[in-house]
């Protein structure tokens, strides 16, 4: 199977910065698509920005301009770097893979999701 571990969440001030790190292992044989979302309390999970395997971004327009999401493709590794963050910002971020993986009979494939970082922005 394929576990992604995330780290870097925690509190920090209006306008500070934040790098969310997260990692993939397992029997991986390839991620297509790494990506990260985030649900505040109350609401629905909603995407924050994806990288392919080939370095192409998408984000949501709430964090254009502020937020880069970039991708270690040798290290199965994803990160976030969050800047100008703002109260609004605040929820549990959450990393997702999809991705290939030998199951020991068969290539499989999984939407993995990682256990969740609390980012907390205080004004």
């Amino acid at each position: 199977q394929v576990q992604l571990v995330e780290s870097g969440g925690g509190l920090v001030q209006a306008g500070g910065s934040l790098r969310l790190s997260c990692a993939a292992s397992g029997s991986i044989l390839r991620i297509n698509v790494m990506g990260w979302y985030r649900q505040a309390p109350g609401k629905q999970r909603e995407l924050v920005a994806t990288v392919t395997e080939g370095g192409v971004t998408n984000y949501a327009d709430s964090v254009k301009g502020r937020f880069t999401i970039s991708r270690d493709n040798a290290k199965n590794t994803v990160y976030l770097q969050m800047n100008s963050l703002k109260p609004e910002d605040t929820a549990v971020y959450y990393c997702n893979a999809a991705s290939l993986y030998w199951s020991g009979t068969r290539v499989a494939a999984l939407d993995a999701w990682g256990q969740g970082t609390l980012v907390t922005v205080s004004s």
